[in-house]
């Protein structure tokens, strides 16, 4: 598609004039949307957008200059990967039209293997891009930053704490895997958490988050799209989202999440929603907002290109289990050192017996070591059941 046409450019006295930036600055080496020109996209790796459709949250939209490519612009990078910044998605007339848009535009960008970087909006966007995926006919594993699990009731409209539940039932079925992460379990029924982990998803609470914060690596490491709710950052840090409350994750923990999503050579989309820029007296969420994305694109640039491992580059461990049928072998790269293991499962194309790679850490093959087998690998291999 010709996608130039659906965005408005930029601020040219704010954010397009390249004199106004240092070389090292971001807004110096950016390739920006002006009212001259539109990025040169084939040739990009990153492609950056703010989406203002809010109906479905309570978060409102605004009028003024965007905070966030003020502070975003400002930031120093050395060699900053081939970024597009293309401006702001034109709204259509109706809200089904805006999504569908946003679905259009999302297939496009990752069908040409260039990484969406999404400002919204309401969380339901991320609705319109698991839709992206279903267009390409791909299994997404999607993980959710998020105090809640936005399931709704079934009867609810599409909005911002009900868009989950959508996903679950679009048909075809396309959803691999759903990763929560940071949960709070006052926010949440328990009959839910009991649906997903009848579904075999992966729900994992804010304090058990925050504890092994090195175990969000692996979790990141098998998602191909991060939606990120700035309402489960504490309201301390960050004022600007009416659904802002006193616990969740604070200002390093969410630029760390960030680079672990930039590492991870699976994630092919990133969206930060929920920016309320009215209520952000104290530019601290534009600043947030900046930093997270400036740490996702240092991860990026960090990619070491391992999407499967490498099993002639690879260390192979067995570990097989007092049962003496079960075994699971584990993979660690010699190239970077990180873990992963093999899941059974017979191929629908062949009819054979396959393994499929699940991300994992080294906790995991201690665990394996105990005779313990990792939740990680019981749920993959009942998602193929």
């Amino acid at each position: 598609m010709e996608i130039a046409s659906n965005f408005i450019p930029l601020n040219p006295g704010l954010y397009s004039v390249k004199e106004r930036w240092n070389p090292s600055q971001i807004g110096f080496q950016i390739d920006p949307h002006t009212q001259e020109s539109f990025p040169n996209v084939d040739y990009a790796e990153i492609a950056i957008f703010n989406v203002p459709e809010y109906d479905g949250t309570d978060n409102v939209a605004t009028t003024a200059d965007c905070k966030i490519r003020d502070a975003f612009y400002r930031l120093y990078f050395d060699d900053l990967p081939k970024v597009a910044d293309l401006g702001t998605l034109s709204m259509m007339p109706t809200r089904k039209e805006s999504f569908e848009l946003i679905t259009e535009v999302c297939t496009d960008l990752i069908d040409k293997g260039i990484i969406p970087v999404i400002i919204g909006g309401g969380q339901d966007i991320s609705y319109a891009i698991y839709k992206s995926y279903a267009n390409l006919q791909k299994g997404i594993t999607f993980c959710s930053v998020d105090s809640t699990f936005d399931i709704g009731k079934q009867e609810d409209k599409l909005n911002a704490k009900s868009f989950l539940s959508k996903i679950i039932s679009y048909k075809p079925n396309y959803l691999f895997n759903y990763i929560n992460l940071g949960y709070q379990t006052y926010f949440v029924k328990p009959e839910e958490i009991s649906l997903l982990e009848g579904l075999n998803f992966e729900v994992n609470r804010l304090g058990e988050v925050k504890n092994n914060m090195y175990e969000i690596e692996p979790l990141l490491r098998n998602a191909d799209f991060l939606s990120f709710d700035l309402s489960c950052v504490k309201s301390s840090f960050v004022m600007s989202n009416v659904y802002s409350t006193p616990n969740g994750f604070d200002g390093e923990e969410a630029c760390r999440i960030s680079r672990y999503a930039g590492i991870s050579d699976k994630i092919s989309c990133f969206g930060i929603f929920e920016y309320n820029q009215d209520l952000d007296e104290n530019n601290q969420g534009s600043q947030l907002i900046s930093q997270m994305m400036w740490y996702f694109l240092e991860g990026v640039r960090s990619r070491k290109h391992e999407l499967n491992p490498n099993v002639n580059n690879c260390v192979k461990y067995t570990v097989a289990f007092e049962d003496e049928q079960t075994q699971i072998v584990f993979y660690k790269s010699k190239t970077s050192g990180r873990w992963w293991m093999g899941v059974p499962f017979k191929s629908s194309k062949t009819d054979e017996m396959d393994n499929y790679f699940v991300a994992c850490s080294y906790h995991d093959y201690e665990k394996a070591n105990k005779g313990e087998i990792p939740q990680r690998w019981i749920k993959t291999y009942n998602r193929f059941l």
